[in-house]
């Protein structure tokens, strides 16, 4: 048992380790800029997401205040609480010391997780929460303690808080109990009882979506009409196909899972949600979070095999899988500074410019954008400075003057994108509007009196972000209030 405890605090650390590196490296990701504008504002929920982002970024700026390294700690802490309950779970379904090994060295070798436990979003939190709800259900299976069926109710509501993806992990594991006993579990007052836990939780969350009118209901149109439309029947499955070893061993969990007696619901609750993503053509990375359980499952199932040969065969095979994965993770996280990575993925200049992966290149521009608004903000006199807008044109970059110009005492800014929107146009009568990322068509529709200060380009920015125009805007035409309530159909373009 001893040795059980040092393996996993040593793959643990290992993963620590590595993601902090990563957390240290380039800027703030667009996302992350929203997720801590919302902890500014905070409510039972956002045009975009529940209200858990929000809490995490106010407990980012209260501890630190809003570094990059502070606040990409929290979704790696959930990452290295995700490989340790992978490696308990694997205990619970009766592995040996080397199967908890090539359990956690499974989380270790899942590239898409360096990216998830960097990036300061709800995908990390999300994964977490389905790590935990399977793991006090296994917990229950195994010593029928009601406390593990109120533990998965109490994970459930607060999951919900986080990303609304959970409520496929519960029609899972609602469909999976049937398998569990002949469906005895449905006659226990605790499942309902849980239940209701959960349902307590979300519940402000719910009355707060019907109070905003369902932003959610429109958001998701959004989001079908422009990315899950472009998603092909079969791009779902075949994201899953990248890394074979680690898929190999989740596919031996799910055999070994429904196989059991005991935790036959687990594997099917599996394979419904599974199909449930593929037919809802959910993003491929939205299953992520079912593979900490079917790597604990695989890993116990595969360690039960080599029981009578030496433990070499199982600790060679999970060393090399985990260095087979090693020169791919500089692409997941920034554990390179950008020099040295465009060097390592020998990319070239093209016009000056590189082409990162969109995550990467999301990760830049921001501080050039929010020391071109200051300046051109400290140039104000002191009456137009008083009386003055800073009006963004995306989330990204409301978020990085929000964030990143609290160093320059810069005023909040307003954005008619996403949740920015519901938190209004400022000062209606400002004598100037400082426009950043707007394109002309759009100022000069609005204001009388257009100044171009300067087209802002990067280097490794997205680009979306480069060729950006900031312009000093007086003398409006119409009716602000009448204009900003007008473009509440289009928040989410």
């Amino acid at each position: 048992m001893k040795n059980s405890y040092r393996i996993i605090a040593a793959l643990a650390s290992i993963k620590l380790i590595i993601q902090l590196f990563g957390n240290r490296n380039y800027g703030f990701h667009r996302d992350e800029l929203l997720h801590l504008s919302v902890s500014e504002h905070l409510d039972w929920g956002f045009m975009e997401f529940p209200p858990f982002i929000g809490f995490i970024g106010k407990l980012s700026g209260v501890f630190f205040d809003y570094s990059l390294t502070g606040t990409r700690l929290f979704p790696t802490l959930a990452g290295v609480a995700i490989l340790v309950i992978c490696c308990l779970m694997a205990r619970e379904f009766k592995a040996s010391t080397r199967g908890i090994f090539l359990a956690g060295i499974c989380v270790l070798a899942f590239l898409p997780f360096y990216r998830n436990h960097t990036l300061f979003q709800p995908v990390a939190f999300d994964q977490l929460f389905w790590t935990m709800g399977f793991y006090f259900i296994i917990r229950f299976f195994n010593t029928k303690d009601k406390n593990y069926l109120l533990l998965t109710g109490l994970t459930l509501g607060i999951g919900l808080q986080n990303k609304y993806t959970m409520l496929v992990w519960a029609l899972g594991i609602f469909i999976g109990l049937i398998f569990y006993k002949r469906a005895s579990l449905f006659r226990n007052k605790w499942l309902y009882i849980s239940g209701l836990v959960a349902a307590i939780l979300i519940l402000p969350n719910v009355i707060w979506q019907f109070d905003n009118n369902l932003p959610l209901i429109r958001h998701l149109q959004e989001l079908n009409s422009s990315q899950l439309n472009e998603i092909g029947p079969w791009e779902f499955v075949l994201q899953q196909l990248t890394i074979p070893p680690t898929l190999i061993i989740s596919l031996i969990g799910v055999v070994f899972l429904v196989r059991s007696n005991t935790y036959r619901a687990v594997g099917f609750a599996a394979i419904v949600i599974f199909f449930t993503m593929w037919f809802l053509k959910a993003k491929p990375y939205y299953l992520f979070s079912l593979y900490p359980v079917l790597f604990a499952a695989g890993s116990a199932r595969i360690a039960s095999w080599f029981e009578n040969r030496k433990p070499v065969w199982i600790y060679g095979f999970g060393v090399s899988l985990f260095l087979m994965m090693t020169p791919i993770i500089p692409e997941m996280t920034p554990v390179l500074p950008i020099k040295h990575y465009v060097n390592y993925i020998g990319a070239e200049p093209v016009n000056g410019r590189y082409e990162l992966t969109g995550d990467y290149a999301d990760m830049f521009g921001w501080e050039e954008q929010v020391a071109l608004v200051d300046s051109v903000y400290r140039s104000l006199s002191d009456e137009d400075r008083a009386n003055s807008v800073i009006w963004a044109e995306n989330y990204g970059e409301a978020g990085a003057v929000k964030i990143l110009g609290n160093k320059y005492g810069l005023p909040n800014p307003i954005s008619r994108h996403g949740t920015f929107w519901k938190w209004g146009y400022g000062n209606k009568d400002a004598s100037v509007w400082i426009s950043l990322g707007n394109e002309k068509e759009a100022v000069e529709w609005i204001f009388n009196d257009v100044q171009l200060v300067k087209v802002i380009t990067h280097p490794y920015a997205i680009g979306e972000e480069n060729g950006i125009p900031l312009y000093v805007c007086r003398s409006p035409k119409r009716d602000i209030a009448q204009w900003w309530k007008d473009y509440e159909p289009y928040i989410f373009n």
